[in-house]
C-alpha cells in the first residue's frame, strides 16, 4: 500500500465517499478498487494473537432472475400443483451484483444451451465467489426469495455454502416501518423519486428466455443489472431509517466513535437520550448520512441514583 493510498484511506475514515473522491479527484470506482486492495493487505496481515482491522464492511447488492416452473394443471383459478405436474422446474436466468460505491456491476446470464438444459451451475460458481467475499449482503426480499433461491441452486450444484454474512432486506423493513400503498421497489422508488425498473416486456421475455433466445436473455440481463443499480439508490435512501442495522463499525478501527449504520465518525450528540426502564445513554446522530448513530455504554445515571430507581410491574 503505497502513502498515497494509505492517505486516502485515513481520510475515508472520516468522510463520505462523495467526500473523499472530491478530495482527492479520484472517481468513485478508483476509490472502491483503493479500498479492496487495502481491506485485502489488511486481512492479509495477521497472526496467532493479532489481525489488523477492516477498514470497512464489503457490502454486496444483488439481485436474481428465476425461470418461472412449467407444469401441468386442469384449471386456472385455485390450482394447487403437485409434484408429478411439474414438467420443468424454476432455475436462475441471471443475476447481477454490485459493491456499494463502487461503479462496477458483475453479472452473468445462462447461455441459450444452458437456459433449454435447465443448467445455472456454471453462473452460480461466479457467485458463490462474491458471496463468500461479502460481509453483507442487500436483496429487496432477500430473506424469502433471493437468498433461499440462490441456496437453492448452489446446493443443487453440490457447493459449499460460502462464508458467513448478514442479510440485509430492504422489503422487510419497508414493511416494518412504513406504510406505503406498495412495497414493490418499482413503486417505492418513484414515490422516492429514484430511477425505476426497465421494462420486461412481460411474461413472453422469461418464455422466450427458457426457450433459449439469445435476445431474450440479453434483455434480461440489461433488466437485471439496471435492478441493482436502482436498489443501491433506494438502499441509500432507507438506511439511515432502518432500526438494528447491522453495526459497520464492528469492521471498521475503534480508535473513534462511529455511526453504527454508515461507520462515519463525524457524528453529533442527538436532541434526546435512549431511555430503558433503568438506565439512560447519550445518543448520538450521523452527521454523514443521518442516522441515529447509536448509543454510549457508560450510563447517564450513576449507581447511587440507580438504587432508587423502581422498575415497572409487568403484569
Amino acid at each position: 500500500m503505497t502513502d498515497y493510498m494509505a492517505g486516502i484511506a485515513a481520510f475515508y475514515l472520516t468522510h463520505s465517499p462523495d467526500e473523499t473522491v472530491k478530495a482527492f479527484h479520484i472517481t468513485h470506482e478508483t476509490l472502491s478498487r483503493y479500498m479492496r486492495r487495502i481491506r485485502e493487505e489488511a486481512r492479509s496481515m495477521s497472526s496467532t494473537k493479532y489481525r489488523a482491522p477492516i477498514i470497512a464492511p464489503k457490502i454486496l447488492i444483488i439481485d436474481i432472475e428465476t425461470a418461472p416452473i412449467l407444469a401441468y394443471t386442469w384449471g386456472l383459478w385455485k390450482q394447487n400443483i403437485n409434484i408429478p405436474q411439474i414438467v420443468e422446474d424454476w432455475f436462475i436466468i441471471c443475476w447481477s451484483a454490485k459493491w456499494l460505491f463502487d461503479d462496477n456491476v458483475f453479472a452473468e446470464c445462462v447461455t441459450p444451451k444452458e437456459s433449454i438444459a435447465l443448467d445455472d451451475s456454471r453462473i452460480m460458481k461466479k457467485l458463490w465467489k462474491l458471496l463468500d467475499e461479502a460481509d453483507m449482503v442487500i436483496a429487496h426480499n432477500a430473506k424469502k426469495f433471493d437468498i433461499p433461491r440462490i441456496n437453492s441452486r448452489m446446493l443443487v450444484a453440490g457447493m459449499m455454502p460460502p462464508s458467513p454474512y448478514i442479510v440485509i432486506d430492504t422489503l422487510y423493513y419497508y414493511r416494518k416501518q412504513f406504510g406505503f400503498s406498495s412495497n414493490k421497489l418499482d413503486y417505492l422508488n418513484t414515490v422516492l423519486s429514484v430511477e425505476n425498473k426497465t421494462d420486461t416486456g412481460g411474461l413472453q421475455t422469461w418464455i422466450d428466455c427458457k426457450n433459449g433466445s439469445q435476445d431474450a436473455l440479453d434483455h434480461m440481463l440489461e433488466y437485471n443489472i439496471n435492478d441493482v443499480k436502482i436498489l443501491e439508490a433506494n438502499y441509500l435512501i432507507l438506511r439511515p431509517w432502518i432500526k438494528n442495522h447491522p453495526n459497520v463499525a464492528v469492521y471498521m478501527e475503534g480508535n473513534k466513535p462511529r455511526c453504527s449504520v454508515c461507520g462515519s465518525s463525524d457524528l453529533s450528540i442527538a436532541t434526546s437520550n435512549y431511555v430503558t426502564p433503568v438506565n439512560a445513554y447519550t445518543t448520538y446522530r450521523c452527521n454523514s448520512c443521518g442516522a441515529i448513530a447509536g448509543r454510549e455504554r457508560k450510563s447517564l445515571i450513576d449507581k447511587d441514583d440507580k438504587k432508587n430507581l423502581l422498575r415497572a410491574i409487568a403484569r
